[in-house]
């Protein structure tokens, strides 16, 4: 798939995590800073030393402003993440799928439609995968992971499988990702295509890689759901203030408007989609 490199302008102030922004003073129903610990997942979150902006920072930047509440973002690599999740150390995670597991540890607040394809940089010679089992079969191919990402029960069934075959490489972000592509053609990736572009254009070294990206999508990764999830270990009070925050957020359409402006249609298409509106 041919895509139209488009190198990002200075689109939002870098939001940095010393210096998170108080918007007067704290409000009662949020009266501590809601701790949001982020990895770097395309223009979605974008990470740079201790300082973190994006699609999701701009949103919850908006809500600071003006809603006197204070977002604590703070850079760990997508397991630790998780991790901090599950175990009621971080109050919310952005720019995460909907998943049975997370859904254990939080309520899930949906932003945008989005669905994971398999992804690669090789000159198209092969013939396009359609499922999981044809990528089983083309035994010369290794599936690169960012590990903490989780597209469902299939894709972990599909990484168990090609693990007992040594064919599964796990990166700690995409970016690592995008660089083992570029050494291996060959090789391929399973994410939303909007995070792999947004890690690429990053990259000065992967940049020149835009134009070979290949999409696929497969019939096993279907249209799910984007968004944030909220901590059920929450206080109860800050937990409904989130709640009301994230849910006028999505009805406003704000992140699909940022991924409207970050990203060429080509890319879009194949991943993102606003909400489905309920018929009047």
């Amino acid at each position: 798939m041919q895509v139209q490199v488009i190198h990002p302008a200075i689109r939002s102030a870098v939001v940095t995590v010393s210096l998170m922004v108080w918007a007067g003073a704290s409000a009662a129903h949020c009266s501590r800073a809601v701790q949001v610990p982020v990895s770097a997942t395309g223009y979605s979150v974008v990470i740079e030393g201790q300082s973190v902006r994006g699609i999701y920072p701009e949103m919850l930047k908006s809500i600071s402003d003006k809603e006197n509440c204070r977002f604590a973002m703070t850079p760990v690599p997508r397991a630790r993440l998780e991790k901090l999740f599950e175990t009621g150390k971080a109050d919310m995670i952005v720019a995460a799928q909907r998943s049975t597991h997370r859904d254990e540890f939080g309520v899930f607040v949906p932003m945008v439609r989005s669905r994971a394809t398999l992804i690669s940089l090789d000159d198209a010679q092969r013939a396009p995968f359609k499922n999981f089992q044809e990528l089983v079969d083309h035994k010369e191919a290794r599936l690169v992971v960012v590990r903490g990402y989780d597209y469902g029960s299939g894709y972990q069934d599909l990484i168990d499988t090609l693990s007992h075959d040594n064919r599964v490489v796990f990166e700690v972000d995409p970016q690592a990702v995008g660089r083992l592509l570029k050494s291996n053609p060959g090789d391929v990736t399973i994410m939303v295509p909007t995070i792999l572009y947004g890690a690429m254009q990053e990259d000065p070294r992967l940049r020149d890689q835009l134009d070979k990206l290949r999409i696929e999508p497969l019939d096993n990764l279907v249209w799910g759901e984007s968004g944030v999830y909220l901590a059920k270990a929450m206080e109860p009070g800050l937990f409904k203030y989130l709640l009301a925050a994230m849910q006028r957020a999505a009805q406003s359409g704000t992140v699909h408007k940022g991924f409207a402006s970050y990203y060429p249609v080509q890319v879009l298409k194949d991943s993102i989609k606003p909400l489905d509106r309920p018929q009047p």
